[in-house]
């Protein structure tokens, strides 16, 4: 099995294709080893053309997509998953996510699904995104595939205790999308304070405190410089004094929200 890195590149928001290429090689020369996208980016052609460019050998990259949520019937996810496949130019996908518990979603029938295309080959791995608790729970119990990753958004300010209490004992990864709230972190003194302290950002420290916390976080990026910057986060050793403060500033801030959002219904 590929080994999951420490730290993801994200791809949301690459929607140009010169760009999205551009960021994901990018990233890939830097050191990434982790590249994450989505049916819903559409942009996984994109990221295949920048795979297949790569001097890295693909068996060295750690290719995570997602199921759009049109195509969570047990026919699309079946069929849709080999499309994504195909658009990323690997064999086998090494993580395959639920993006949202939402419209064509059915515990039952898509998950079976899943299980389904780890069987064949398929995908390696299976992954949840933006679920409940309670949702996260109901999924566990119907998986035959052991959960590999849950995906949600994570940050200094959304700080995800109780989903990262249940990856722990259940023993897979928390992925951390939005991983410095959309910069919202710049702004904070805690963070600004302790970033000063060690010559570095506070969206470093951000993501530094994530990899401390033991979660993936998988920020976005499209200049080489925030690219780079992104992954010299791992550089960062964070006292327990630094990791307390931080661990203080938690006020259940979601960058991502809207009324359809699982967290939202009743």
């Amino acid at each position: 099995m590929k080994e999951f890195p420490q730290l993801g590149f994200g791809t949301y928001k690459l929607e140009d294709r010169d760009e999205c290429v551009e960021a994901v090689t990018t990233a890939l020369d830097v050191g990434y080893r982790h590249i994450d996208t989505a049916q819903m980016y559409d942009n996984e052609e994109f990221v295949g053309e920048a795979l297949a460019e790569s001097d890295v050998d693909i068996d060295d990259i750690f290719v995570a997509t997602k199921l759009d949520t049109d195509n969570l019937g047990s026919d699309d996810v079946l069929e849709t998953a080999r499309e994504s496949a195909e658009k990323l130019g690997v064999e086998t996908i090494d993580l395959l996510y639920v993006h949202w518990p939402l419209d064509s979603y059915d515990p039952d029938e898509t998950l079976a699904a899943l299980d389904e295309l780890v069987e064949e080959g398929v995908v390696a791995n299976v992954g949840l995104s933006n679920f409940r608790p309670d949702q996260l729970e109901e999924a566990l119990d119907r998986l035959e595939t052991p959960l590999f990753a849950h995906q949600v958004e994570m940050h200094p300010l959304l700080q995800q205790e109780e989903l990262l209490g249940m990856a722990e004992e259940d023993g897979h990864h928390l992925v951390a999308y939005s991983p410095i709230a959309r910069n919202e972190v710049a702004d904070n003194d805690t963070l600004v304070d302790i970033a000063e302290k060690h010559e570095a950002s506070p969206a470093q420290v951000s993501l530094a405190w994530l990899v401390e916390k033991g979660a993936t976080p998988i920020p976005k990026a499209a200049s080489p410089e925030h690219i780079r910057d992104n992954l010299a986060a791992l550089d960062i050793e964070l006292s327990d004094d630094d990791v307390a403060a931080i661990d203080a500033l938690d006020e259940h801030h979601r960058i991502v929200d809207f009324d359809e959002a699982p967290w939202n219904q009743g």
